[in-house]
């Protein structure tokens, strides 16, 4: 029972806050502990706990024209190598989505994390194609779980009124990460590097694959010294030291005592829809896939079913055309100036992509040199990574004021329309215009999506629906990269179209998704 309200000496702002000493729930009191330092600095090393992600996705795209030669890499091979990673994730999904809910934020991070930093060097002392397909898949299976508990832990840590911004700063970082890759390629890349030792053989590739698992080694040591999730605390009715944490942050974030924070007590918050089981109780494995198992009929029944379905759909559809084109644009520039340098001359963009015609790709690599002038091809990836980071701000002012469901559309509607434009594009400035284009607003609509997850889902289910909802989309990504390099050999319209007909496909099912525009979350 509460105690009787007693007099203290609160400031004016916890006067505001704080009227009497009634139990809190998890908005009140999240809001009670209020925003500033904790926060800031929980956005700095979610940044590096974030770029893993996209590292694990996307760093191959820069490698291939360097290692094309050493590994023997042909145009079916890139694609296998994209889509090996989202096979890893898909793999992984139910593992890490019940773990995340199951045992809290904080460890899978830390755990995830320090994994896939080893299955990076792993991949960086590859020495064929067969090994590093293996690495690549590890790295996809283990990074699915820290992403789903990166998601929800950082929302957690925020009011309703934030969580919706929260995403539009995940896209921020990730955007971050698409950034950083080719900024690193320009230094590393171009590098003369030849260095054995014993039987491994090291290029500048190599090194710039153990250069990516820095931020995931030291941000999982990071994590081991911040709180688990509040929200998470609560929903396994450990009140007690979900209040230690509510204290803890509000006292960062104040510069005040933690004996100063207004709230005093926090309501016993239970699921309207499913109860949490307490995993702190003793069980045996059959108990605990039983509980497991259990996690997933509230997702499959009233009122939850039809609209993660159509999240699913939507996601599958998203990241299958965003992903399939963004991981092939380094190949495209290349090819792009490929076709320039040989001819010295700009052409139409389907001019300078037959070279992927099956009579055009060379297989001999017999005489096979890796070209180190790169470097224009790295410089748009980068304008494409920083449009996109521009995309994000913008869509974190209107995510609240026009609502999710029509910017989603409205994203949908522009990235698909700009993909089939790219098909006649005339040159090589307008191509780059409209691939980043695409990319931003396509980036965004994945983020939103998961706004809305968030929005929809209760605390106990939300590890575990992001991490299906993201296993959906990176199965779209990884058929898509099996498929792309069919497109690109069967002429120059099919791939653009493609990826341009399904981005149009989302924006019409957005309109059935439900209003969650500033709801309070449960």
């Amino acid at each position: 029972m509460p105690a009787k309200t007693k007099i203290h000496s609160f400031s004016k702002l916890e006067a505001v806050v704080i009227h009497d000493a009634e139990p809190a729930d998890f908005e009140r009191a999240i809001s009670a502990s209020g925003y500033g330092r904790f926060n800031v600095a929980l956005y700095i090393l979610s940044a590096a706990a974030g770029w893993p992600t996209v590292f694990e996705t996307t760093a191959m795209s820069y490698v291939f024209p360097a290692a094309e030669c050493h590994l023997r890499l042909t145009l079916d091979h890139k694609g296998w190598l994209n889509a090996i990673t989202y096979a890893g994730m898909i793999s992984s999904a139910f593992i890490w989505g019940y773990l995340c809910d199951a045992l809290g934020r904080k460890k899978l991070l830390i755990i995830g994390l320090l994994l896939d930093g080893l299955f990076f060097l792993m991949a960086a002392t590859s020495q064929n194609f067969q090994l590093l397909m293996i690495s690549k898949f590890l790295g996809g299976f283990i990074i699915n779980g820290p992403f789903a508990a990166l998601t929800a832990y950082l929302s957690e840590f925020h009011c309703a009124r934030d969580r919706g911004r929260v995403q539009m700063i995940l896209g921020t970082i990730f955007s971050m990460g698409n950034l950083i890759l080719p900024v690193l390629a320009v230094f590393i890349l171009p590098l003369k590097i030849n260095l054995q030792i014993g039987e491994l053989v090291f290029h500048s590739w190599n090194v710039y694959l153990m250069v990516m698992a820095l931020p995931a080694l030291a941000s999982g040591a990071a994590f081991m010294f911040l709180p688990e999730s509040p929200k998470f605390l609560m929903a396994i009715r450990d009140n007690e030291n979900a209040l230690k944490v509510f204290r803890r942050v509000y006292s960062i974030n104040t510069g005040l005592p933690e004996e100063e924070y207004p709230i005093r007590y926090l309501l016993n918050e239970t699921e309207k829809n499913f109860e949490f089981e307490d995993v702190r109780v003793v069980r045996s494995k059959k108990q605990a896939l039983k509980e497991g198992m259990s996690n997933f009929k509230p997702m499959f029944s009233t009122p939850y079913f039809s609209k993660i379905m159509l999240v699913f759909l939507i996601q599958f559809m998203i990241m299958m055309s965003l992903n399939t084109l963004r991981l092939w644009l380094p190949q495209i520039y290349k090819a792009m100036y490929d076709h320039q340098f040989e001819n010295d001359t700009d052409a139409s963009l389907c001019e300078m992509l037959e070279i992927f015609q099956p009579n055009n790709e060379t297989l001999n690599f017999t005489n096979c040199q890796v070209s180190p002038d790169n470097i224009q091809v790295y410089t748009n990836s980068m304008i494409v990574a920083a449009t996109s980071i521009v995309g994000y701000i913008m869509a974190g002012t209107l995510i609240n004021s026009i609502g999710k469901k029509t910017l989603l559309s409205i994203l949908g509607l522009v990235s698909g329309s700009v993909a089939m434009t790219m098909y006649f594009s005339r040159n090589i400035v307008s191509t780059i215009a409209l691939s980043a284009m695409f990319v931003t607003f396509g980036s965004i609509g994945i983020n939103v999506i998961l706004a809305v997850v968030v929005d929809i889902i209760p605390t106990s289910l939300r590890a575990m629906t992001v991490s299906l909802t993201m296993m959906f989309g990176r199965l779209g990504a990884a058929l898509g990269n099996m498929i792309f390099p069919f497109l690109l050999e069967s002429g120059c319209a099919p791939p653009f179209f493609s990826v341009g007909s399904v981005m149009l496909g989302c924006a019409f099912l957005a309109h059935y998704l439900p209003d969650t525009d500033m709801k309070a979350l449960r």
